[in-house]
């Protein structure tokens, strides 16, 4: 049981010294100018061959990745609308299918108003003694034409 600890921290010893090692070895890469140019090369014509890439694509009229993950956002953003459209809808037809019986009683309610006004017009008629005498005598209207031919033919004072 004693030995059991011993390898873990030789574990760890051998594990220490490799990182150390590797991280030296790293640094001694990266300060290296002929190492170091090679890299700065290499990207620089990563970065090239991509371009290219992507205009010889483009002349092609095939889409790039970016083109596709565009597009991939596009259609997901259709898709929500479309969904919350979707939700509107069947929300506007549930409202629908509730909305007869509203209408229902509302109209009875107008069909009962319109019978109450029909029966109190129909009474008030009754009371009405004679719908030809509705004006008085001395209310009624003169024939204005009349008048007015009358004061014409009358000589002026």
């Amino acid at each position: 049981m004693v030995e059991e600890p011993q390898v873990d921290s030789l574990r760890d010893r051998v594990a220490a010294r490799g990182e150390e090692a590797l991280g030296r070895i790293a640094q001694d890469l990266l300060e290296n100018p002929w190492i170091n140019s090679a890299l700065t090369a290499a990207f620089e014509a990563r970065g090239k061959a991509t371009q290219v890439q992507e205009v010889a694509m483009d002349l092609l009229n095939l889409p790039s990745a970016a083109h596709m993950e565009r597009l991939t956002r596009r259609v997901r953003s259709i898709s929500q609308r479309l969904e919350a459209v979707e939700d509107a809808l069947t929300r506007l037809e549930d409202g629908l299918r509730g909305t007869p019986s509203a209408i229902v009683g509302r109209l009875d309610a107008i069909e009962e108003q319109l019978t109450d006004v029909t029966r109190v017009l129909a009474e008030l008629m009754a009371r009405r003694p004679d719908a030809t005498a509705a004006v008085p005598p001395g209310q009624e209207r003169l024939a204005v034409e009349g008048i007015a031919d009358s004061n014409a033919a009358e000589p002026a004072p």
